[in-house]
């Protein structure tokens, strides 16, 4: 098996809280990401798709389609929104790195033509990221 990684960015901000919790609770857990305002990041988002190379092509799906889809299906929809109030599927949601990997999986993984998705990794920052594999 070959594994194809492709790398798509986007900017963003957010705001770290549950509405369950008192603005305390809030502050507590989540410290200054739960500032009412929220705060932004440049993501870096890793798309990784696993399968063998077709003979005609050498290559497992061509990166330029997979650019298209995560395109399409995922950056145009976020990129220089407020996660919590611009983007219709992360509402309800806490937009952790976390959780926005679960939600990009499940949009993108029905959409990949050939091959299957492997791995997804979410950076809010080069030192913090999470990476879902279904």
């Amino acid at each position: 098996m070959v594994y194809l990684t492709r790398k798509e960015y986007f900017c963003a901000s957010h705001r770290l809280f549950n509405p369950k919790f008192s603005d305390e609770k809030n502050l507590q857990i989540y410290g200054k990401c739960a500032y009412a305002n929220g705060h932004g990041h440049n993501y870096e988002l890793e798309v990784t798709v696993v399968g063998e190379p077709v003979d005609e092509t050498g290559m497992i799906l061509d990166l330029k389609i997979l650019s298209d889809i995560i395109k399409k299906e995922i950056t145009d929809k976020v990129d220089h929104r407020h996660l919590n109030i611009d983007v219709d599927f992360l509402q309800g949601i806490i937009p952790t790195a976390e959780n926005i990997a679960i939600v990009f999986w499940n949009i993108l993984a029905p959409k990949i033509p050939v091959g299957k998705l492997y791995s997804l990794k979410v950076y809010e920052t080069p030192n913090n990221f999470a990476e879902y594999r279904g």
